[in-house]
């Protein structure tokens, strides 16, 4: 074999070893990996094949159903998305910008017995900036900001 006809073999060796490994990732090992984001009407609607799969659940804070234990360190609360309502419970300290009426979205599985288990607890929050007014404090105007954002 000539020293052409080598380098050549060798080029297109290294090319299907290339291809191979980016076809493992999109159609078999990334796949795996991937958590998903429903809702929880989505989440329902996946009936008894959602029950142990790690998802992450996406919707608005219900008011009303936050019930945090500083003790124990347990939040529960309710996720909706206007149509279905799904009870979370979290163990540690909810994150600082959580609120009744907000939107957040959780990690975690859904368990059989109905109830969403979050190991992660993410807020969403406005990307809109403003800075506070002149002589106000800004947790002030942060408290304001998420009163106004939880009212319809």
């Amino acid at each position: 074999m000539s020293s052409k006809a080598r380098r050549r073999f060798l080029w297109m060796a290294g090319g299907v070893v290339v291809l191979g490994v980016f076809g493992y990732f999109a159609w078999g090992g990334l796949g795996k990996s991937l958590v998903y984001f429903w809702t929880p009407t989505e989440l329902l609607a996946k009936g008894g094949s959602a029950y142990g799969t790690a998802v992450r659940l996406g919707g608005m804070v219900v008011p009303g159903s936050v019930e945090w234990n500083a003790e124990t360190r347990d939040l529960r609360f309710r996720l909706t998305d206007g149509d279905t309502t799904v009870p979370v419970e979290s163990r540690g300290a909810p994150p600082q910008m959580f609120a009744e009426g907000i939107g957040v979205v959780v990690e975690g599985v859904f368990t059989p017995a109905g109830v969403f288990r979050s190991h992660n607890v993410m807020v969403k929050h406005s990307s809109e900036y403003r800075a506070p007014e002149p002589g106000k404090h800004p947790a002030e105007y942060y408290r304001k900001l998420f009163r106004s954002q939880a009212s319809p």
